[in-house]
């Protein structure tokens, strides 16, 4: 079933989404650049691939990430569920490293509605929580073109407000806006954009 992206992007407030696949961070720094306001990222110490503010310059003002470095999960989770919780950020995306539990996914989309606050988790595949609002899969796309590299296909796998679908897009860093385009061989059908 294929649907409109953009009745369920941008993400929905007060509620945790989650992403996997190698452009899951792309797709979470285009969630941060459609909020409004404050981003906190928060990552454990440990991991050996680094999100910095001149990588995220392309989406949105770096002044407005704040990045975090944690021990352990643990330690990650309960950061991520105190700033949902507080409101005082428009997004925050947590970088997941382990199984995350139905009770740790229930926690923080308590906190993100308490906190009418936007949550992102960037699980490896397999490892996110039943309690997600909405599980995206984001992946770069070849573009043998013109060698783009901000194209690329999201498809959403699971969502609780029920649409499904998947969708080539492109960041524009000129516009800081999204555009969906069709692939290659299909109908101009959905194209769109949003920022």
């Amino acid at each position: 079933m294929r649907t409109d992206l953009f009745s369920c992007f941008p993400l929905r407030v007060a509620r945790v989404h989650e992403v996997h696949g190698p452009g899951s961070f792309g797709f979470a720094a285009v969630s941060a650049a459609s909020s409004e306001g404050t981003v906190l990222w928060v990552r454990e110490a440990w991991c050996p691939e680094a999100v910095t503010p001149a990588g995220l310059a392309p989406f949105f003002d770096p002044g407005r990430v704040l990045l975090a470095s944690s021990q352990n999960q643990t330690d990650s989770l309960a950061v991520a569920e105190e700033a949902l919780k507080a409101g005082a950020v428009a997004c925050v995306v947590i970088e997941i490293t382990q199984p995350l539990g139905l009770r740790e996914g229930r926690r923080l989309q308590l906190a993100a509605k308490a906190g009418h606050t936007t949550g992102l988790c960037i699980t490896p595949e397999g490892m996110g929580s039943n309690a997600s609002e909405s599980r995206w899969h984001a992946a770069p796309v070849f573009d043998a073109a013109g060698g783009d590299s901000t194209f690329m296909r999201w498809e959403i796998k699971k969502n609780k407000t029920g649409t499904i679908g998947a969708w080539h897009v492109r960041w524009s860093p000129e516009t800081h806006r999204l555009h969906v385009v069709s692939p290659v061989g299909e109908r101009p059908g959905l194209a769109g954009a949003a920022g």
